[in-house]
């Protein structure tokens, strides 16, 4: 009863279930290979693919592969058609070091991979017009010599990078302003960004970005917790967003929505809401907050996983409005540590192109098998 579960859009496969039906309540993942004593700890997903990274630094795909976005595709895994999770691979090369970030555009994947003392100094691009099938470009001076990379994000076609010295770089689609005012008078701060260059003017150290679909969110550190939103105001997400809220805890966003959880386990949004996207009122106190395109996952205190948003491909289970597949103005639970067995825990939460993602261990059992209960959890029907 433990190992990493998903719900939601399946039609490329990119939820790892050995098929490509969309399905509304959470069913076990497959891998290529068992995962011993070593969990997923972090799921990010493209458009058609989805990328998890586990505890010990190493990383699995299943989608979309076409492009390149998932690396290099071992030869056995080009015979084996089901749509599972295999293990990625950035070089034929050299062993990789442990990978630290992943983040997706639509069609790209960039993951950041760990030195011998596992500072995330390597960047590897994977997928879209500048690699071929299988090439993962490495970035050259990039991060500059003595930075670490502290976060990694990414909206539907630019990326966003934090280093450890509080800068912070963007490359991709800045179009609608959400790369900012680069430091490099050559880009222009309305077009495409072939590599990082370093965002100018932002008046604070940021400790977090997050990216929404055609906008940017800088944090600073908490204690200080000033926001910044860049590019395009759509939805309110530069014109609604607070100033400054000190007492972060961590940050997420959707396409068009920016949630923000305080320590107190209070969640702070604004953004899109026309599908319920924004939190429900009543809300319990949540301890781990995800966002996927439209919706959003919470991991409350008491250890349920709440969903709400628009669940048009079942990614927010199978209670959703008829017409237009929303939760809104309340929220469904996934899954309930009163119904799981003794020992069990719920160490992780996801979401992504509506997808969602689960992640149950069981004490003294943690790895993932190669795939709940209708007494388990009941209200799903699972097993």
């Amino acid at each position: 009863m433990e190992g990493l579960f998903a719900l939601g859009s399946n039609g490329s496969g990119q939820l790892g279930l050995g098929h490509k039906e969309d399905v509304s309540v959470p069913k076990q993942v497959e891998f290529s290979q068992a995962l011993r004593h070593d969990p997923v700890t972090e799921a990010v997903a493209g458009g058609n693919h989805t990328i998890l990274i586990t505890a010990s630094g190493n990383a699995y795909w299943s989608g979309d592969s076409a492009n390149g976005c998932c690396g290099i595709i071992a030869d056995q895994d080009k015979r084996d058609i089901r749509p599972i999770f295999r293990r990625v691979c950035l070089s034929s090369s050299h062993n990789m070091g442990p990978i630290m970030y992943a983040a997706c555009t639509w069609d790209t994947t960039i993951i950041v991979v760990g030195d011998e003392k596992r500072q995330a100094t390597g960047v590897y691009s994977c997928g879209g017009t500048e690699t071929s099938e299988g090439t993962p470009v490495y970035m050259l001076d990039f991060p500059p010599v003595g930075a670490v990379v502290t976060s990694l994000a990414a909206g539907f076609r630019h990326v966003v990078a934090v280093l450890d010295n509080g800068e912070v770089y963007g490359w991709g689609n800045g179009k609608k302003g959400q790369l900012g005012h680069l430091e490099d008078g050559a880009n222009t701060t309305r077009g495409v960004v072939h590599k990082p260059q370093k965002i100018s003017g932002i008046p604070f150290k940021v400790a977090k970005a997050v990216c929404c679909q055609y906008a940017t969110c800088l944090v600073a550190e908490p204690g200080d917790g000033r926001i910044l939103v860049l590019g395009a105001d759509k939805w309110g997400l530069k014109s609604r967003a607070p100033p400054e809220i000190p007492s972060w805890k961590a940050v997420t966003a959707s396409w068009g929505s920016i949630y923000i959880l305080k320590r107190d386990g209070k969640l702070v949004a604004w953004g899109r809401d026309d599908h319920g996207q924004l939190p429900p009122p009543g809300l319990p106190e949540i301890s781990h907050i995800a966002a996927g395109s439209e919706h959003a996952v919470a991991l409350t205190e008491t250890g349920e996983v709440l969903v709400w948003g628009w669940g048009e491909h079942g990614n927010c289970g199978p209670h959703t409005d008829e017409k237009f597949g929303d939760v809104k103005g309340r929220w469904n639970v996934l899954a309930s540590l009163k119904n799981l067995p003794e020992g069990s825990n719920i160490t992780a939460i996801g979401a992504g192109c509506a997808t969602t993602w689960i992640n149950i261990t069981t004490e003294g059992l943690f790895f993932v098998t190669v795939t709940l209960s209708t007494a388990i959890i009941h209200d799903l029907e699972l097993l």
